[in-house]
């Protein structure tokens, strides 16, 4: 049999095509691998969709391999994959029908105006836990194309034509056919590896029509998808992004999530449905209006396991607390600033409504642990002890010590900050303000670690593309944080701040100064604290750093903070050091506990 005319020519013939005792209607759409037609079975009286490759096996070898992987997929059971009604094979011509009843493709929903960001996400996340579940059974589609993906009305968007596609083109340039390789392989090994190989150009391909789905235009001005993918890195030199000016809106988040589908470095995409599905779904969660932006992204597991675990130690300070009984308020609040987590605590405490309301009426939020401890009394100290998860809660051996480094970081941050700030500002207030500017990286990290480390990947440079280059660049923290988990991690962080009850005022000050904005003079105390906790977190990050980049990087924090703070980079480097505020004032920056009154400048005007 010849390959069923995919252009029929009314002029010519009115006669019905068939193929075996289909009557072909009307073409769903073609690539160079897989067509789609609506035909009506006359022994069912009900039209059904025939999805078939474009090539028949070269021998029959090749097509039992292809019916056999045909059949197993379409046992697969899954809401997002369209059930598969018949499996076979006509006149050497392989073929799956699916039932065609108030079913529309994708590619007939998305006009020149293309879907509305929330339609698109839902639909192609949908999509994506097809897929996702189909690749984790061993099966892959191939050719994902628009007009393979349809929904119900009111219903889910589903897949069709898992394993129908034959005699791919290389995925990659050490690979002359991921198909054959899958399905004839000379050793498991080689299977695994070209299947693996074959999922990511699915993921590929869904990004592409998420892209089209935003848009309403095919990316690359190609409808088909493989094609689009064969003239992109690492076959092609093309680049596949949003454009700025889409006829509808597209959120910043979901940007960054279609353009990591698509990006031009291979290292920097999706390496798996799963993870794309995750995206959109942390992105469909955190821009629900309902649904309490970000901090519906993690507001069960704040329940569940707090904020953070107890840092380690925890148990001996809790112990030596609960034999505290007339101590004073700094030397308690020594015993609970060695732990992050019950400052915080106590800090959440503190501020909620019921405990503002009712003793702290119009005095501002409280950030001091010094005036927590007295406003809740040594008994709400030791509940807030108790509440806390003991170390490392969730985590495995790696995200602990994740976790811990972390932890490290942003208490060096705070003392560096404490050495920093400008005369007349409480040392406690600057400590917690700059610990509290990495509130939402502490809180991915706790409550996501393998986001998190995904997010610390995409931000890596990587190699130069050709050799003596320069290194490719890396994501932003935000484009990352957005592409991985939906949203971003400083408005994750908000989010816990203002779930705590703390203030818009508060919210400004633990929002660190972009990268990207100029440095000017605060206009009040609150833009002061916010500077300089920002200089001492951009700070501590530099010695993160290959030590070959550290003192540049010093220097340009220095240069961006100079006038408003005062500062050199000499004094950054001091800053640095564990002694390094001995000799700078007589208030007591490194140990700003001892002797500090406990109605500190700023703590209630901050």
């Amino acid at each position: 049999m010849s390959e069923p005319d995919a252009n029929p020519s009314p002029a010519r013939t009115t006669a019905v095509r068939k193929f075996g005792r289909f009557e072909l209607r009307e073409l769903l759409g073609r690539s160079q691998r897989t067509m789609a037609w609506i035909a009506q079975d006359p022994g069912v009286h009900q039209p059904v969709v025939i999805v078939l490759p474009r090539t028949q096996p070269h021998d029959a070898a090749a097509a039992s391999h292809w019916e056999h992987a045909a059949r197993k997929a379409s046992r697969l059971n899954h809401p997002n994959i369209a059930p598969a009604v018949e499996v076979g094979v006509h006149d050497r011509w392989p073929y799956v029908v699916y039932d065609a009843d108030c079913v529309s493709t994708l590619d007939g929903r998305v006009a020149k105006q293309g879907l509305p960001a929330r339609d698109a996400a839902l639909a192609l996340a949908q999509i994506g836990q097809g897929l996702a579940y189909a690749h984790e059974a061993g099966a892959v589609h191939g050719d994902l194309q628009a007009y393979l993906l349809v929904s119900e009305e009111g219903g889910q968007a589903r897949i069709m034509g898992l394993e129908v596609a034959l005699d791919a083109a290389a995925a990659t340039p050490d690979d002359e056919n991921v198909d054959a390789a899958i399905h004839t392989g000379t050793s498991q090994t080689d299977r695994l590896r070209a299947q693996r190989r074959a999922a990511q150009r699915d993921v590929l391909t869904l990004g592409l029509v998420l892209h089209q789905a935003l848009t309403g235009q095919a990316p690359l001005e190609e409808p088909d998808t493989g094609k689009a993918a064969e003239r992109m890195p690492p076959l092609g030199r093309d680049i596949v992004r949003l454009p700025w000016s889409t006829p509808r809106p597209i959120p910043d988040a979901l940007r960054a999530i279609a353009n990591r589908a698509t990006d031009r470095q291979e290292r920097q995409r999706y390496r798996s449905a799963r993870t794309l599905v995750s995206a959109l779904e942390g992105w469909l969660r955190a821009d629900s209006e309902s649904g309490g932006g970000p901090l519906a992204l993690l507001l069960d597991r704040l329940h569940a396991v707090g904020v953070l675990p107890g840092s380690p130690g925890a148990p001996e300070r809790a112990a030596r607390l609960a034999m505290m009984e007339r101590e004073r308020t700094n030397e308690l609040a020594e015993v609970v600033m060695q732990d992050l987590a019950l400052s915080f605590e106590m800090l959440r405490a503190v501020n909620t409504a019921q405990v503002r309301g009712a003793q702290v009426a119009g005095t501002g939020p409280v950030l001091t642990v010094r005036r927590a401890i007295a406003m809740l009394g040594l008994d709400g100290v030791r509940r807030a002890a108790l509440a806390l998860r003991p170390w490392p809660g969730p985590l495995d051996d790696s995200g602990a010590r994740d976790l811990e480094r972390l932890l490290s970081r942003v208490r060096r941050a705070g003392r560096v900050a404490q050495v920093l700030r400008p005369p007349g500002y409480d040392a406690e207030v600057v400590n917690l303000i700059t610990m509290m500017q990495n509130l939402g990286l502490l809180v991915v990290q706790y409550h996501f670690a393998d986001d998190s480390r995904q997010i610390r990947r995409l931000m890596q440079p990587g190699p130069p593309a050709e050799q003596g280059g320069k290194e490719e660049p890396g994501m932003s923290e935000q484009a990352a944080s957005f592409a991985v988990i939906g949203a971003d991690i400083d408005s994750i962080g908000a989010a816990v701040a203002r779930h705590w009850g703390l203030d818009d005022d508060v919210l400004h000050m633990i929002r660190r100064l972009p990268m990207s904005t100029a440095v000017h003079a605060p206009e009040n105390d609150n833009d002061m604290l916010r500077l300089v906790g920002s200089c001492a977190n951009e700070t501590v990050e530099t010695i993160e750093l290959p030590a070959a980049k550290q003192a540049a990087a010093l220097a340009r924090v220095a240069q961006r903070f100079a006038r408003t703070l005062e500062i050199t980079a000499r004094d950054l480097q001091d800053a640095l050091h564990p002694g390094a505020a001995a000799g700078r004032d007589s208030n007591d920056e490194l140990a700003p506990l001892h002797g500090a009154a406990d109605t500190a400048t700023l703590d209630t005007a901050a």
